[in-house]
């Protein structure tokens, strides 16, 4: 009985050892968290991260840490869904997720997330850490709005939301078909009533062509069929205007934003090797190369093209809480009155 009890204290040891480490706060966390990880080899990442974004993410991880990561890549609901559905059947493949906010709460409300200490010292954006520890922000995504620069002259933005009410904008709107959380944070700093009475009268005066995705919707302002777009995430104006496309951004205040952000499942196989994962998110050398994919890292000491900016981010709780109402809301002000 003493030899057995003594395989099973072993057994449980590396586990105990890594759940131990996920709550330790001390500046030697990565090193103590090493040789376990490097014994576990590798780790399995679940995430929406942008396709062409992922590589040189992955490849500085791997290069310093000399492990592999697995990739599962897809839209951040179908992680969501993945995640889920593995943990109800008890297959626990999944180490860390990397996803957008709402889902990432979702997770954590599923309790598939479990709450890990942040990096020693960094000091990040606020809201980034999220009370319960469950998952942690690593970067900000702000919808802006999109123009060509063919079609627009800088001198005839928009200054302010009610300026798009003038007829010269009539036919030249548009805006993506799920974003309901941009729309109710708009709403929310408007005011309720008055935002809504704001875009019953755009939507009337001067229509909004809805578009379903952030990157078509880019291309159609890149190819002038939608002149201007309200909701077109700041990353991707920039990518393309950085390869020549005639197509620039603005912020009409303030600018929304959504986090993104990466946690550890609870039942991770490779638990020391997603800690070395989630650390490595919020280093300095991975919030570089996310500032470099045009991406707002969540380390404040970083630059950030919207520093000066006022901006709202999403509270992912509050998403989660109050989508049907909103989504309901987004639905019946715009979409089915822009068709």
């Amino acid at each position: 009985m003493k030899w057995f009890a003594l395989l099973i204290w072993f057994a449980a040891a590396p586990a105990a050892f890594a759940q131990d480490l996920l709550r330790y706060e001390g500046a030697d966390r990565v090193e103590k968290a090493l040789a376990a990880a490097r014994k576990e080899g590798s780790l399995t990442l679940y995430t929406s991260f942008a396709e062409k974004d992922l590589p040189p993410l992955i490849a500085a991880f791997e290069k310093r840490y000399a492990m592999k990561v697995r990739v599962w890549r897809s839209a951040s609901e179908n992680v969501l869904q993945r995640t889920v559905t593995e943990a109800r059947a008890g297959r626990y493949e999944v180490d860390a997720v990397h996803t957008s906010a709402i889902e990432m709460e979702a997770l954590y409300r599923e309790g598939i997330l479990q709450p890990v200490a942040p990096p020693h010292g960094a000091k990040l954006l606020e809201g980034a850490l999220r009370p319960h520890r469950g998952w942690i922000a690593t970067y900000l995504s702000f919808w802006v709005q999109a123009y060509n620069t063919n079609l627009i002259r800088k001198d005839e933005l928009p200054r302010r939301f009610e300026d798009l009410l003038d007829a010269r904008w009539k036919g030249k709107l548009g805006i993506e078909a799920r974003v309901p959380d941009w729309y109710s944070a708009l709403l929310t700093d408007m005011g309720e009533e008055q935002g809504i009475r704001f875009f019953r009268e755009l939507v009337a005066k001067n229509g909004i062509s809805v578009r379903g995705g952030h990157t078509l919707l880019n291309n159609l302002v890149i190819a002038g069929d939608v002149p201007l777009a309200l909701t077109m995430y700041q990353y991707i104006v920039e990518g393309a205007k950085r390869k020549g496309a005639p197509v620039d951004w603005i912020v009409l205040d303030p600018a929304i934003g959504r986090m993104s952000g990466v946690g550890i499942a609870r039942q991770a196989p490779h638990p020391n090797a997603a800690l070395l994962f989630y650390e490595f998110m919020l280093s300095r050398e991975a919030q570089q190369v996310l500032l470099s994919r045009d991406y707002v890292p969540t380390l404040a000491s970083l630059p950030s093209p919207l520093a000066q900016r006022r901006f709202k981010l999403i509270d992912p709780a509050a998403a989660m809480d109050q989508h049907d109402k909103w989504q309901k809301s987004f639905e019946d002000v715009i979409v089915k009155r822009a068709q």
